[in-house]
């Protein structure tokens, strides 16, 4: 992960919410999906665990668990994103702390401990290298408080790596200013675990059509070596949540200090 990926997510930041259908809709039904597994480690309704989200973008699964009434302290290697998401608990009504950081230095970057922490959106996987990788999992468990809970998500690689495709289906929505049309082409390195992305919005603008292309790298990683790395961390109870189990359109892996 360098320069590239912060580049890739302020440019992008402005656009965010149109990969979405609603963005809106999906904060809430994330955010959803989020407090029932998290009530499932912490079922005293008394208790509310106190959230990081540590790669909180413009504020997706952050703004949901605050509209929900958590505390929560988000970050972003990104500038513009993170002040995206600070607007946004503005604009819903909500209260959200906002911070720049990257994930791999959170020890000196962020103070103090979290019941949970999480990473979503496929976020972990923009790490390249398993050194990096390994950075971020012991920067991410220094912000877990003993008995405290770590979740993320990740595409399901398990399976992507089975037929590696090329691009993903076009999504085509509907929206106040015209159609716009959302998608990805990917471009597998030798290896055949890197992949370069290049993310599409086409928007419909009165009689014509405008592009933006934006392009990131990610690492296709298997699930089983994602726990095992987990482990090597010092987490325990890495338990893998599927789509079709949680709502979530990603699956999940939770995992305790």
């Amino acid at each position: 992960m360098n320069d590239r990926v912060r580049e890739f997510y302020d440019d992008l930041a402005a656009d965010y919410h149109l990969i979405f259908e609603q963005w809106d809709a999906s904060v809430q039904r994330q955010g959803a999906v989020l407090d029932a597994l998290i009530r499932s480690y912490y079922p005293d309704p008394n208790q509310r665990p106190k959230v990081f989200d540590c790669s909180c973008g413009i504020g997706t699964q952050a703004l949901g668990l605050a509209l929900l009434g958590y505390r929560v302290h988000a970050t972003d290697l990104s500038p513009k994103a993170a002040a995206r998401a600070r607007a946004e608990a503005e604009r819903l009504g909500t209260v959200l702390t906002v911070g720049v950081a990257d994930f791999r230095d959170l020890a000196s970057q962020v103070p103090g401990q979290y019941d949970v922490v999480i990473a979503c959106d496929n976020s972990l996987p923009h790490l390249l290298t398993v050194a990096d990788m390994e950075k971020a999992l012991a920067s991410i468990f220094s912000k877990v408080v003993d008995g405290g809970l770590f979740v993320a998500s990740i595409r399901d690689y398990d399976r992507v790596l089975q037929e590696p495709p090329c691009a993903t289906t076009p999504m085509v929505f509907d929206g106040e200013g015209g159609r716009r049309i959302v998608f990805q082409v990917w471009n597998w390195r030798n290896d055949g675990r890197i992949y370069d992305l290049d993310h599409f919005v086409v928007e419909q603008r009165g009689g014509t059509w405008k592009t933006e292309c934006r392009t990131t790298a990610y690492r296709a990683i298997l699930r089983s070596d994602l726990s095992e790395l987990l482990r090597a961390a010092g987490f325990s109870e890495v338990t893998w949540h599927r789509p079709g189990e949680t709502g979530y359109y990603q699956p999940l892996v939770t995992a305790v200090r």
